[in-house]
């Protein structure tokens, strides 16, 4: 298949978006990062715009997408329908944040239910893609993939801004919440990376085994070699979605949590990590083939 590279901005910025306002509403249910709460909430909406803007040009024509959102089994309309409450909840979010004494609180309940919300959104998008169909991508571990991207890039995000704030709140960083959650997110980055990397590579085993050396719908095309289809991402599957995008921002989590220099390690951790979640896509979407490999 060929790179859909609407369709990875889309969900690598939602991701992105979802683990950030995830990230700011965990920080609000501890009460902690407070002079971080508005920025990282307008990051998080520039996010989740730009992400939804780059999904119409995967549409040649993007007005019949509306003809998909009366089948509630849609993936497409699964998406709309978590990123409308999703949307919904932070409008809310902010109007608390505006009416608290300080600008920068919210009732413990609805900072929970943005981080539930956050991890709905990047499960229903990252579940509209398995399908058995396309074996490689058939998968649990994609979706705990997605998550882990969002778990590493929300809270280094996260980190980054409190950082710029200026605020007293930078000791917090390495030994309270928030160097934690950068931390931990990293961790599961990688464990989802490391998981999903291996299941491609062994997905070659997957697909069908039809007798044919030439698709039969069309006959001077050769039907494709699962094993070297496989085998051919691997620079991309290992070297970049899981050296680079998976263990930097993990060292850099750490050496962030250690030193509390986040300004330096934050950007190191979201850059490798978007590398990586993109090295990813692009592999996932070269193996994204039919189960009989015609095409």
């Amino acid at each position: 298949m060929e790179l859909q590279w609407p369709l990875i901005v889309f969900t690598t910025l939602v991701a992105w978006s979802a683990g950030l306002f995830g990230t700011q509403a965990l920080m609000a249910a501890f009460g902690v990062g407070k002079k971080a709460q508005v920025p990282a909430w307008i990051a998080s909406a520039v996010l989740l715009a730009v992400g939804g803007i780059a999904v119409f040009f995967h549409l040649e024509h993007w007005e019949r997408i509306f003809n998909g959102f009366g089948h509630l089994t849609s993936g497409i309309t699964q998406e709309l329908i978590a990123i409308v409450v999703l949307a919904a909840v932070a409008v809310a979010y902010l109007v608390m944040l505006r009416k608290s004494d300080d600008g920068a609180s919210v009732p413990k309940w609805l900072a929970w239910l943005s981080v539930a919300l956050s991890v709905v959104l990047v499960a229903v998008m990252a579940h509209s893609y398995t399908m058995a169909a396309r074996p490689a991508w058939d998968s649990v571990l994609w979706i705990l993939y997605v998550l882990g991207n969002a778990c590493v890039l929300g809270p280094a995000t996260f980190t980054l801004i409190l950082g710029a704030a200026g605020s007293g709140e930078r000791a917090e960083a390495p030994a309270g919440p928030v160097g934690l959650a950068a931390l931990a997110g990293s961790a599961l980055n990688a464990a989802g990376a490391i998981a999903f990397a291996a299941f491609l590579q062994l997905s070659a085993g997957s697909f069908a085994d039809v007798g044919y050396y030439f698709d039969p719908t069309h006959p001077t095309k050769a039907m494709a070699d699962a094993a070297a289809t496989v085998a051919a991402q691997a620079p991309l599957v290992w070297l970049g979605a899981v050296a680079v995008g998976a263990v930097v921002p993990l060292a850099a989590a750490f050496m962030g949590r250690r030193s509390g220099n986040w300004r330096l390690w934050a950007p190191v951790a979201i850059v490798a990590a978007l590398a990586g979640a993109v090295c990813m896509r692009a592999a996932f979407y070269n193996l994204g083939l039919s189960v009989f490999m015609f095409y």
